[in-house]
């Protein structure tokens, strides 16, 4: 599991939540803030029109009361010329005659005997007039309206707004309130996943060196870019490289000594048994063939620590088609002792590989040396050489009991033999031609002949450019 995309997913998540959160919140606390202020609003006109009503009852007659009224609180009326009330974009009416909101106002003003001065609401509910905030039902609209009963005329004064377009205000209120924060929440998200990344930056810089370090360079971490949380990690790190460099160093150094120290005497012990094989060859003959044997392992030992620690290796502009055909040139003795025939079909004419010719050869030889050690007399070994991607394809098929699917990655192990009664080898011959081709860059695997005979494939592709060393590629 990533860290980052957890940490990322976890902290945009809980972002999320708490800005949906409080958006929530914000709306539903502004639409109430907003009704208490359009109900003031709505008290307050209430109350003005109180005051106008009491100054028009000191100076006028209760005849005169309703027509002086409707002319000073007379809205809009909704079939003025020129005027659009239903228009969104037209919401302050021409030459400054007032607001399209008005005609959504209405103003009742009753006697104390309820008679009605003005009704512009006309709802019918008048016969149960209550003092403070109700509802009222009018031309198919929901009223909220505030009553109250001036004290000095006892004249009852109403005055309603419609529901609808208090619920409109308020929403269009509330949402230019939560509107910024509902903007401004993906760039939000965006900073704070940038904010993350920003801040493992430093891991993956001690990743890097982790992850390109080769076997035979390892060296501690620089735990000077190592944040403080990980810094015991990086330590603890740096101390496991430590030893493993050292005992990586401990086994070379043992596999080298002791490969050497073998050469003596093994060389030394077949020429002596190589003078008394003359005097009773079939005693002495499997012994030869033992030594022989530990010889080979031997200098198998010798080129896979030099091949691992990559003494040497200098590489070069080589024709990969001389190097083939003098590989096989190499093991023809072999194979002519078994009458098969190594076949050579080459499709790449002039390749040039930057490689060290001395290892390539190597890994074709000990290619070719398993090709004839498995194969049955009086057959043909197929070596193809072509061109493929930025490199170069090389197959060598021969007609053996071939290696299950299965097996073929173990195969490729050091010091494993599948069939102890085939060959002679001690297991190294693979591991050994698999570790000079990712020495090139290149690749090695196993498979089967193409054309569905029995036998093994072994392909090897190498860059035809010069290769990083090998653990840094």
């Amino acid at each position: 599991m990533s860290l980052t995309r957890t940490l990322t997913l976890l902290v945009t998540s809980t972002v999320l939540l708490i800005a949906l959160v409080a958006a929530a919140w914000s709306y539903i606390e502004s639409n109430h803030e907003l009704e208490e202020l359009f109900d003031a609003e709505l008290a307050q006109s209430t109350r003005i029109v109180q005051g106008l009503v009491q100054h028009l009852a000191d100076t006028q007659s209760v005849e005169q009361l309703p027509k002086t009224l409707s002319k000073t609180l007379e809205l809009p009326r909704p079939d003025t010329p020129g005027v659009d009330f239903e228009a969104d974009n037209n919401e302050i009416l021409p030459g400054g005659t007032g607001h399209k909101y008005e005609k959504k106002l209405a103003f009742e003003v009753w006697t104390p005997e309820r008679e009605p001065l003005l009704d512009t609401l006309k709802a019918d509910d008048t016969e149960g007039l209550t003092l403070g905030y109700s509802w009222a039902e009018s031309s198919g609209f929901r009223w909220r309206v505030f009553t109250l009963q001036d004290p000095t005329t006892g004249f009852w004064i109403r005055t309603a707004q419609r529901e609808d377009i208090r619920e409109e205000l308020s929403e269009e209120l509330a949402l230019g309130n939560i509107l910024p924060l509902l903007i401004a929440l993906p760039l939000l998200l965006l900073a704070a996943s940038a904010a993350i990344q920003l801040g493992f930056r430093p891991l993956l810089k001690l990743e890097r060196p982790i992850r390109n370090m080769a076997p035979e360079n390892i060296h501690p971490l620089d735990d000077r870019q190592a944040p403080k949380e990980v810094a015991g990690l990086v330590q603890a790190v740096n101390g496991l490289l430590r030893r493993l460099n050292q005992a990586l160093e401990r086994e070379r150094r043992f596999s080298a000594d002791a490969a050497h120290e073998l050469r003596t005497p093994l060389t030394a012990l077949r020429l002596n048994l190589e003078k008394v094989y003359e005097k009773d060859p079939e005693q002495y003959g499997d012994l030869i063939q033992s030594v022989d044997r530990m010889v080979h392992l031997v200098e198998q030992m010798l080129l896979l620590n030099r091949v691992d620690s990559g003494a040497d290796f200098t590489p070069e502009y080589h024709n990969l088609s001389a190097i083939v055909e003098q590989s096989i040139a190499d093991v023809a003795p072999l194979a002519l002792k078994k009458d098969i025939d190594p076949v050579l079909q080459d499709d790449a004419g002039q390749a040039l590989v930057c490689c060290h010719s001395a290892l390539i050869n190597t890994l074709m030889r000990s290619l070719l040396a398993n090709a004839i050690q498995y194969s049955p007399e009086h057959t043909i070994i197929e070596t193809h050489l072509k061109p493929s991607g930025e490199g170069y394809h090389i197959t060598v098929c021969d007609q053996g009991p071939g290696i299950p699917a299965e097996e073929r990655e173990r195969a490729l192990s050091r010091f494993v033999r599948l069939d102890q009664r085939l060959g002679g080898g001690a297991g190294l011959g693979l591991a050994i031609a698999r570790r000079i081709a990712e020495l090139h860059g290149g690749q090695l695997t196993l498979g089967d002949r193409p054309d569905g005979n029995a036998g093994l494939c072994v392909s090897i592709w190498l860059p035809a450019r010069p290769a990083p060393r090998s653990g840094q590629a």
